[in-house]
């Protein structure tokens, strides 16, 4: 190796360090869902289109989220619907700007066997498990206002998905609204009695948002819409051809290693969502009517008891500049 060569590559290592150094650390929740975004996750496909060195933090709960994104522990996160009216509604400075999923079956109401629950009047007076303040917390209200039941009826116990798996099997609950893959593991030994897609036919819709905090979202504008833009490019894959996610296919083996769900399971479990492409995102039926259904969603967790106050206006908690410049 000539001298001139030698001063090229420790010029070009000093830079890809340099680089590599500058690059700026962002955390960024989700909840761990066996989703497409999975595998652009573990392919670095988010790190290399925004420039950030990601580091993805785990949470069990909207609640979680909030407790992070309150404080700007974390910038970016995936949040519910029901969590998302409650942290606008206390004015927590965020900005939902892509949907992650709508919620059908993917998130259940399932009653243990020999639990003597046929129906929903069945649940008066017993122990239902639900992460409080999550969308499957909003949709189990949904389903008890669908039903006539008062929610003081019934015992309702607040706990994280892993304890309601572990609750299960020791026969200290008797029905839980819960989402995937608990889901799947509590139905080897219950009966689903509702799901998120008809508590949402009875009035009740939920959905898990991308939120930013709206300082981070206007100085890191390139960067946020080229995370948009790659969570879109995601879904498109597994949109193009869902027949192809098979058990033994790369994509959904890769969501298995990433999250621990069953890659038998798996193919059922997405099936269990809707992935709306980001361009149909930004029509009126999303992000266009965002505003109302964070509304709509506060005012009835007001009357539930669940927050104290609905804000007048929540439109100032969408954002549709990101998904526009993503899909440009």
């Amino acid at each position: 190796m000539t001298r001139t060569t030698t001063r090229v590559a420790l010029a070009l290592t000093t830079f890809l360090t340099a680089g590599s150094a500058l690059a700026e650390t962002v955390t960024i929740g989700h909840f761990g869902n066996p989703t497409p975004m999975q595998v652009a996750l573990a392919e670095g496909r988010f790190d290399e289109a925004t420039g950030w060195d990601i580091e993805w933090r785990k949470f069990g709960s909207g609640s979680e989220v909030i407790a992070a994104m309150a404080p700007g522990d974390i910038k970016l996160a995936e949040l519910g619907s029901s969590p998302l009216a409650i942290a606008t509604s206390q004015g927590v400075e965020l900005e939902m700007f892509m949907l992650a999923q709508v919620l059908g079956s993917a998130e259940s109401l399932i009653a243990r066997d020999g639990a003597e629950i046929e129906t929903l009047a069945d649940l008066a007076g017993k122990r239902v498990a639900v992460p409080v303040g999550s969308t499957a917390h909003f949709s189990l209200m949904g389903a008890l206002d669908h039903a006539g039941i008062p929610a003081s009826e019934l015992t309702l116990l607040n706990m994280p998905p892993d304890q309601i798996a572990a609750a299960w099997e020791q026969g200290a609950i008797d029905a839980a609204f819960i989402w995937q893959p608990v889901q799947n593991q509590i139905l080897e030994t219950g009966t689903r009695l509702a799901t998120s897609a008809e508590t949402a036919e009875w009035g009740f819709p939920t959905f898990d948002a991308w939120v930013v905090n709206a300082a981070f979202a206007a100085e890191n504008a390139e960067a946020v819409a080229a995370f948009a833009r790659t969570m879109d490019e995601a879904n498109a894959a597994y949109l193009a051809d869902p027949a192809a996610w098979t058990a033994e296919s790369e994509p959904v083996q890769t969501i298995a290693a990433e999250t621990g769900a069953d890659a038998a399971q798996i193919p059922t479990i997405l099936e269990g969502f809707t992935f709306v492409p980001l361009a149909e995102q930004l029509g009126e039926t999303w992000l266009g009517s965002a505003h109302e259904t964070m509304r709509d969603t506060a005012a009835f967790l007001k009357e539930a008891g669940r927050i104290d106050q609905v804000a007048e206006d929540y439109s100032g908690f969408v954002n549709t500049k990101i998904g526009t410049a993503a899909t440009q």
